[in-house]
């Protein structure tokens, strides 16, 4: 290898790490590897992949105690317990977020149907 070869080829790598580590989007990028070894599959397909766990099965659903909720992913505090309430739908509900603690996005999945979903914003993770 000559001096220009790998000159090139260093820079080039040098450029291209900070892109790779940024590509995510949010402040903890994980490969797809490291979310599963971290995650159960249930927490895994909600966090992860958008799904939603069926209604009246989530523990935290019937969760009294003060404190706040963190997100699984990162423990970033989101919601304090004092903004839950129980909105009928068979999954915890909160009035507000903690500051700076969530992100949302238009879901269109449904034809006629808008929805806001919430996410972590340190990771994009579906909450």
């Amino acid at each position: 290898m000559n001096r220009r070869t790998f000159l090139m080829t260093t820079g080039a790598a040098v450029l291209a790490r900070p892109l790779r580590a940024d590509t995510c989007g949010y402040e903890i990028c994980r490969t797809e590897g490291e979310w599963r070894a971290r995650l159960t599959e249930a927490e895994y397909l909600v966090l992860r992949e958008e799904e939603t766990e069926r209604p009246y099965t989530s523990p935290l659903n019937d969760e009294k105690r003060a404190g706040t909720y963190q997100c699984r992913g990162c423990d970033l505090p989101v919601y304090a317990a004092a903004a839950k309430y129980d909105s009928g739908t068979g999954w915890p509900s909160f009035f507000e977020s903690l500051p700076n603690a969530i992100g949302t996005k238009e879901d269109r999945k449904f034809i006629f149907q808008v929805r806001t979903e919430v996410h972590c914003r340190r990771r994009g993770s579906h909450l």
